[in-house]
């Protein structure tokens, strides 16, 4: 079985192909109008997919040796996301595959992280923990199956990569704020700035860095001209030392508290050399497995969609061509008819 999927749910223009569960082409596109800007801005991010989603769909298909004829079935993203980019990705997928007679499934984002991992790790299965940190969201759940998930927790306020863009900045970085900020880090004494650590409730397995990120600004301004510049290194790892703390006490927790063995890291924080390195120690001082994906797979691509479409496929899904897009679609909603 062949599955086409497209996911453009903010910011990357992408394409996917697999067969038979193996990945043949995965190509994204990812948009530089925004980088003047600092930060994604939704008109010009439709525009963009508008102009690239034809080629970057001709392309996976040129890379995969497949032509529509040897498609099976369409995907793309349905949400969450921008509204205007996931229109662009969801209707030219409902089209193709309406105009092809084709079975047509839309795919909730988030689930597609949850699953990235296991493109290249097939020896991560349910029941894992996966953790998803990324610019929009930081979710904690036990994925059982797909569309059977328990959500542990999520962020009450800013996303983890929400926090390193704005972070950034409050030191004048330039945008995107995740590399910029880890960059800077490597250089600074993550134990110079004791930045707080939410805690939240007891027991409780919610994020917040809304707090944090506060912390830092305030700490930032409250220096002298001349030595904001000298502790830009060590705010920076002092702030991203904060973030992966919070990050692995939540998930040590949970591992001890449900039995967990093997645990996924997704989403584009996930990238992070410091928070690969801290949850690899984790991982060997409590006892699991922690599996990331591979960089192009932390970020939005269309693998991770082809991914959750072809399970869904199999145990016999189709979503109705009257989807609509779902800017602030829950992971727990499903496409199935």
């Amino acid at each position: 079985m062949t599955i086409l999927a497209i996911e453009s749910s903010c910011d990357e223009t992408a394409a996917a192909v697999t067969r038979d569960d193996h990945l043949l082409a995965n190509v994204i596109a990812s948009q530089q109008e925004h980088l003047k800007y600092g930060g994604v801005v939704p008109e010009l991010a439709s525009r963009a997919h508008i102009a690239k989603i034809v080629p970057v769909v001709e392309q996976a298909l040129q890379e995969s040796a497949i032509g529509l004829d040897g498609v099976d079935a369409v995907a793309a993203t349905y949400g969450p996301g921008l509204i205007g980019s996931l229109l662009v990705g969801l209707t030219f997928a409902k089209s193709l595959a309406m105009s092809r007679r084709l079975p047509f499934l839309g795919i909730n984002h988030i689930e597609g992280h949850l699953f990235s991992a296991t493109i290249e790790h097939p020896e991560l299965r349910t029941p894992f923990l996966c953790l998803v940190v990324s610019g929009g969201h930081t979710i904690l759940a036990i994925v059982r199956g797909v569309g059977d998930y328990d959500i542990l927790g999520q962020t009450i306020d800013d996303a983890a990569g929400e926090a390193f863009d704005k972070v950034a900045k409050v030191l004048g970085l330039p945008y995107p704020g995740g590399p910029s900020v880890e960059k800077l880090a490597a250089k600074g004494d993550a134990l110079a700035i004791k930045f707080p650590i939410a805690r939240l409730k007891s027991g409780d397995f919610d994020f917040s860095f809304s707090g944090l990120k506060t912390a830092v600004l305030y700490h930032y301004r409250g220096l002298p001209a001349e030595q904001q510049e000298q502790q830009r290194a060590d705010i920076a790892a002092s702030f991203q030392k904060a973030v992966i703390e919070a990050l692995a006490r939540k998930v040590k927790s949970a591992v001890q508290r449900y039995g967990i063995e093997q645990v996924a890291v997704a989403g584009g924080v996930a990238q992070n050399k410091a928070l690969a390195q801290a949850f690899s120690q984790l991982a060997a001082a409590a006892g699991f497995a922690v599996f990331f994906p591979s960089a192009v797979l932390c970020t939005d691509n269309a693998a991770m969609i082809a991914k959750v479409a072809a399970m869904k496929f199999h145990r016999g899904d189709r979503s109705p061509f009257s989807l609509p897009a779902v800017p602030n679609l829950a992971l727990t909603s499903q496409a199935s008819v």
